[in-house]
């Protein structure tokens, strides 16, 4: 049984406001999301597609119990990203 997994989606052009990240605030544009699960986490991260940084989503981890919930949590945070508007990891309040 695995107890980890990731998933990558490239080049998902953020709606207006973007993905709000802990590090650098909200980034637009052409974004890549990645996911990993492990130890009962979905941790998201963001980037610009094709950069070297990877920025933490706002309100990640997300707990993630076995690897369905966290690939439905990844595809959640991916149609996120598409609205835009600040987007934060499911499940996270706005601030």
């Amino acid at each position: 049984m695995n107890t980890w997994a990731t998933w990558t989606t490239q080049s998902i052009i953020s709606g207006p406001g973007g993905v709000e990240t802990a590090e650098v605030g909200p980034i637009s544009g052409d974004l890549t999301m990645h996911t990993t699960w492990v130890d009962g986490e979905a941790r998201l991260t963001v980037q610009y597609t094709g950069a070297l940084d990877w920025y933490t989503v706002v309100g990640s981890p997300v707990p993630a119990a076995d690897e369905t919930t966290a690939r439905a949590v990844h595809q959640a945070m991916v149609v996120a990203c598409k609205a835009g508007h600040g987007a934060r990891a499911p499940g996270a309040e706005a601030q």
